[in-house]
């Protein structure tokens, strides 16, 4: 999930001007453009079939056009300030905001496209200032991901408070294998990885120096020192993560179900699924939404934009939602299609229960998200190599308010 963010301000100027310009160039009336990130052979295969399906039953050609996840946003930037802009763009959901807060997407709902069935943390995850942009066709969250013959052999239970998660890592690392893994890198991995803790603990990302963010880093830095964690985790992506928990390097690990895949490609690797532990008994694992929303950019071409809706709602349908996830292995964003997921997929039952509680990371802040990442990304790696969590929050938070 690393992400390079750009500036409100660059965006802006960028979006504001193709808007104020119109469509600047000539298109083919049935064909329309899906620019996305599926540069994955599988991925980019679903999202052709999907296409493929629409295009079939609204009478027009669709076009895939993937880009590396990172270039996203800086891609989008330069087609509008070409007027060059695809008709249906796909965004991580964490960088829509930018684009929307400059201008450059239309709302959904004036499209025709309805929330209903959406549960609230959904629909928020692809809404800014209220409006809805953005319509996901799946989510994902994070989860504790165990190996079950290690966990069983060393006679340890599957930990569900952070007191027991502590003890648990610190029993199963011996002999060159940790208890846990996870990122805690310096990229949007690291913040993704650590907002479980942070919300559950009650912390809150307009209060990064406050004393409940502060505990939670602290939490890992106690990881650390009990050896449970490795020295690396400052550096691990989520796919490193995954790496080490396959070569039996950890016995758990925090991620994603977009590891299942990979996973299940070993069948001598036994695993299983279950909450992120919480501080207290009883509390709510409440981690970030992932994924992506399809968004439809303001090009000034009505007709286009109207029909660009039709395909947006035909993607994110109830039907196409399902297929999707079931390929995927993420939980669909429709509440109906969600429980028929559940029922095709039970070994991942857990991982929407995440779901139901997880929260949008831009819910509160927008578009000003970016700036507290990159604050929380700093924070980490002064933390783990040595500096108090308060100090590296402190600093954090004074990062965050001035942009510096």
């Amino acid at each position: 999930m690393s992400k390079r963010f750009t500036s409100l301000a660059t965006a802006s100027v960028l979006v504001a001007g193709a808007a104020l310009a119109g469509c600047g160039q000539q298109r083919d009336a049935d064909v329309y453009t899906v620019m996305n990130s599926s540069t994955d052979e599988s991925y980019h295969r679903w999202d052709a079939e999907a296409m493929a399906r629409c295009g079939e039953r609204l009478g027009v050609t669709i076009e895939q056009q993937s880009v590396p996840a990172a270039q996203v946003m800086t891609k989008a930037l330069r087609m509008a300030s070409s007027k060059s802009l695809p008709d249906i763009v796909q965004f991580d959901a964490s960088e829509m905001p930018t684009f929307a807060d400059a201008g450059g997407l239309v709302d959904l709902g004036t499209l025709g496209l309805s929330t209903d069935g959406i549960p609230e943390g959904i629909v928020e995850f692809g809404s800014y200032n209220g409006t809805y942009y953005g319509a996901a066709r799946s989510v994902n969250t994070l989860a504790l991901f165990y190996n079950k013959d290690v966990l069983d052999e060393a006679g340890v239970r599957v930990p569900t408070t952070w007191a027991q998660l502590r003890e648990s890592a610190k029993q199963l690392t011996r002999d060159g294998r940790y208890g846990l893994a996870l990122s805690a890198g310096g990229a949007e991995d690291g913040v993704f990885q650590f907002l479980p803790f942070m919300w559950s603990n009650g912390g809150d990302e307009t209060d990064l120096d406050g004393p409940k963010v502060v505990e939670a880093l602290d939490y890992w830095k106690g990881l650390l020192t009990d050896g449970s964690l490795s020295k690396s985790t400052v550096n691990w992506t989520q796919a490193d993560v995954n790496d080490q928990f396959m070569a039996g390097n950890a016995a758990m690990m925090v991620n994603g179900p977009w590891q299942v895949e990979t996973l299940n490609g070993d069948e001598s690797l036994h695993w299983g699924l279950a909450p992120i532990p919480v501080p207290r008994a009883g509390d709510d694992s409440v981690g970030p939404l992932g994924g992506a929303v399809l968004t439809v950019p303001n090009t000034g071409d009505e007709e286009r934009e109207r029909t660009a809706g039709r395909i947006v709602a035909c993607l994110s349908s109830e039907k196409e939602q399902l297929t999707y996830a079931l390929n995927s292995w993420m939980v669909p964003a429709n509440a109906r299609a969600a429980a028929a997921w559940r029922e095709r997929v039970p070994e991942l039952d857990s991982l929407a229960d995440q779901v139901a509680v997880a929260r949008s990371r831009t819910a509160q802040l927008g578009a000003g998200w970016s700036g507290v990442s990159l604050a929380l990304q700093s924070a980490f790696q002064s933390a783990l190599t040595g500096q108090s969590g308060e100090s590296a929050l402190k600093r954090a938070q004074q990062r965050a308010t001035s942009g510096n």
